[in-house]
Formats: C-alpha cells, sequence, structure tokens
C-alpha cells in the first residue's frame, strides 16, 4: 500500500528535555514566526488538524498525517535541527498515545520538574496560533478543550502543585542556596517574556532584595511592568553591557533564537553569576570560560530538588484518576461522532424499506390499516436501532466493524459528524 492510500492517524512527534540536553533542544526550538509558517504550509499540503509547541523543555508538533514524517519533516523545515539528531532524541506517539501525552503535559505529569504549570499557558497558546491559522479541526478543538479542563481540575484538586517549584522559581531558589547575602545583591533581569516576568515577581515574593533592574529590547513593556509591581529600576536596551558590569547576578530569558550575551557583554575578573532561562540559550557558553563567571542553565536548575517533591510524587494517582475521567469523556464523543450518523443511517434504511412494504400492501389491500402498520413498524424500527446503540456501545465491540457491515448490508454511506 502506497502512502496516498494510507488512513490519516493522530500523531505527536518531538522531542523534550528526557532525551535532549539543552544544546539540541535549542536547535530544534521553532520561532514563533516560524511556527507560523509551519501551520501555513501544513494548511497548504491538506493536512486537517496540527498544532505545535516549543517551549525551553520541548518542541512537539501534533496533528494528522497519513505518516508521522510528514509532520517530522516539517519539523526539521522550520528548526535548525537535522533528521540524524531527531532520530537520536525524539518521541513519537501515536493515537491513544499522543491522546495520553497531550493530557500528561497540561496536569504537569510530563513537566521537567513534576507539578509545573508553566506549559499550560504555553499549550493554550500554541493553541490559539493554530485556531486563527485555520489548522485546527473538531476532533482537536474537542480533545484541547477536555485537556485544558483536565489541568485545571488537577490543579485546583490536587497537591500536584503544591508548594512553588518551576524553572522561574527554580532560578531562584538557586540564588537564596548559593549566594551568600543574595538580598544585598544587585540583580539585573534581562527580557520579560512569560518566564522572566514571573521570575521578577519570584524574587520580590521570595526574597527582600529592592536593588532589581529590568532590561527589555521594548522599553515601555519594561516600565509598565516596573509601575505595577514597584521594581528599583529600569534600564534602557542600548546600555545593556553597562549594566551587566555593575549587577552581581544576571537572569536572561530573552526568546532570541541567538545569543544576545557574550564575553562582549561581560567585565574580565569580575564576579558574576549568570542564570540562563532562555532556550535557545541566549548566553554564549564561552562566558563560562573567563575568570569570576558562573553560567547556570535550565538543565541545571532542574536538578534542584525541593521538599515538596515527595507530597507531588504521592498525588499522582489522583492526577491519574481525573486524566481518565475527562479521556472518558473524550472517548464517548468521539464514539457519538461514529454511531450517531450509522444509527440515523440504519433508521433511515428501515424507514424507507418500511415505506416501501406499506405502500406495497396498501395497493394490494383495499382494507390495509396504514396508521396499525405505521405504528407496529415504527416500533420496531426503534427496538431494532436502540438495540444496535446499546451493541455499539459495549466495550467488546469494535465499532468500525460493525458500521462497515451495516453500511455493507443496507448499501449506504455513513460519514461521520
Amino acid at each position: 500500500m502506497n502512502q496516498e492510500n494510507l488512513p490519516t492517524k493522530f500523531y505527536n512527534v518531538g522531542l523534550s528535555y528526557k532525551k535532549a540536553d539543552v544544546q539540541v533542544r535549542g536547535a530544534f526550538s521553532v520561532t514563533k514566526e516560524n511556527q507560523k509558517l509551519l501551520l501555513k504550509e501544513a494548511k497548504e499540503k491538506g493536512i486537517d488538524g496540527i498544532f505545535i509547541l516549543s517551549t525551553c523543555n520541548r518542541t512537539e508538533i501534533t496533528g494528522f498525517a497519513k505518516h508521522p514524517f510528514e509532520l517530522i519533516s516539517l519539523l526539521i523545515k522550520y528548526s535548525k535541527g537535522t533528521v540524524e539528531e531527531f532520530i537520536n532524541v525524539s518521541n513519537v506517539y501515536k493515537n491513544n498515545d499522543a491522546i495520553t501525552h497531550l493530557f500528561n503535559i497540561a496536569t504537569g505529569l510530563d513537566s521537567q520538574i513534576l507539578g509545573d504549570y508553566e506549559i499550560v499557558g504555553q499549550l493554550r497558546e500554541s493553541f490559539k496560533m493554530a485556531k486563527k491559522a485555520g489548522t485546527t479541526n473538531a476532533y482537536i478543538e474537542r480533545l484541547m478543550n477536555l485537556v485544558l479542563q483536565a489541568s485545571k481540575d488537577v490543579k485546583n484538586n490536587t497537591k500536584l502543585s503544591s508548594g512553588t517549584t518551576s524553572v522561574s522559581y527554580a532560578a531562584i531558589q538557586y540564588i537564596v542556596e548559593n549566594v551568600a547575602d543574595y538580598n544585598n545583591k544587585k540583580i539585573l533581569i534581562y527580557g520579560l517574556g512569560e518566564i522572566g516576568k514571573n521570575t521578577c515577581k519570584n524574587v520580590l515574593e521570595y526574597t527582600s532584595n529592592k536593588s532589581i533592574t529590568l532590561v527589555n529590547r521594548t522599553l515601555e513593556k519594561a516600565v509598565d511592568f516596573e509601575q505595577n509591581h514597584n521594581i528599583v529600576s529600569v534600564a534602557d536596551f542600548s546600555n545593556l553591557t553597562q549594566e551587566i558590569h555593575n549587577t552581581d547576578i544576571l537572569i536572561v530569558s530573552t526568546g532570541s533564537s541567538s545569543h544576545t550575551v557574550t564575553k562582549d557583554n561581560l567585565k574580565e575578573g569580575k564576579e558574576l553569576l549568570i542564570i540562563d532561562l532562555s532556550m535557545p540559550e541566549n548566553v554564549d557558553v564561552e562566558v563560562k570560560k573567563m575568570e569570576g563567571i558562573t553560567l547556570i542553565n535550565v538543565d541545571e536548575l532542574s536538578k534542584i530538588t525541593d521538599k515538596t517533591v515527595a507530597t507531588r510524587q504521592a498525588q499522582i494517582p489522583l492526577a491519574e484518576n481525573i486524566i481518565e475521567k475527562y479521556r472518558e469523556e473524550f472517548n464517548e464523543w468521539i464514539s457519538h461522532r461514529k454511531y450517531v450518523p450509522a444509527v440515523n443511517a440504519l433508521k433511515e434504511s428501515l424507514m424507507a424499506i418500511q415505506q416501501d412494504e406499506i405502500n406495497f400492501y396498501s395497493k394490494k389491500n383495499k382494507d390495509f390499516n396504514i396508521e396499525d402498520a405505521e405504528f407496529v413498524t415504527n416500533r420496531m424500527i426503534q427496538k431494532i436501532t436502540t438495540q444496535f446503540v446499546k451493541h455499539l456501545k459495549d466495550q467488546e465491540t469494535s465499532v468500525d466493524q460493525s458500521i462497515s457491515v451495516i453500511s455493507k448490508i443496507f448499501n449506504t454511506e455513513i460519514t461521520e459528524i
């Protein structure tokens, strides 16, 4: 069978922190602009239902394809990774496994730090981008709706996210545990994306440090954040190098696809802790060779354990039970999409037979009671269709096979709603 004749299946293809280190993940990171181009090309190729998620810990494409390489080739084209690299670190999930994977991501079960919910906002944005690009379908929309509901349910009704542990929090935890007199150190936060904002909020919440400076390419964004959170100062992007020279701790969370901090920005011999939360890495690793420089990336931060981890792990069964509830709802919806058209088609076929027979006997017998005949046969049709519905809902039933049999027997085409 050639690929053109293959049925489409639901896939999730990509890579994550589980197999790929920070450098490889950086190579496969897809910029927002390229994400839009990827979705546009997928739509032009007739791929029905697709979205892409690219974060510091994972890059994944979820959607329908006849073969997973259709999706993999798009990922390779719009990132800087290669097929050879992808093969070594990739995950390919199909159908039910792909569905389970999405639920695990959204509920924090698949996060690098168990229970970390930063991914949920990113997942929601990825879905919105795909919807705007016109690359979602009823299947993906229903699935994502239930995935996000499950995420909210787990967050509100379990302790899977007890305590505050995320990459942005781990950065502050590292500072508290490794920097002497950290409350009196000058902290420079460069980049005000979602992670940068969260990091800044965590500095304010979990330390007493008031010597915080913000630098962002868009000055207005930094000023607006400063006014709402009482940050000590905001510096212009053009003064970045001078600000780095004056600080003790530099936290980088820019969204650039290339290095934004290099040796040229640093002062030789000055003690400086740099925490790079960006993906791909925005701080050139060559700076580690400079005297006095300590560079920490997201992989190193993930090794920090939190005292709440044991509590979180105990909550996993509760989270899985909640997920199962939403999985069952999705499965019910899928079955409904299949069997409702089948039941309607069966009912229409039986009603056509009913009408033919009533017409036949009413012509042969002038005393034939049409109303009684319709009443009796309508009840028979109702009982037959009810029995068919019970059969389709039975766990032992192969719905596709049963629908195929009905379609052949009654010579009718059954299309999913």
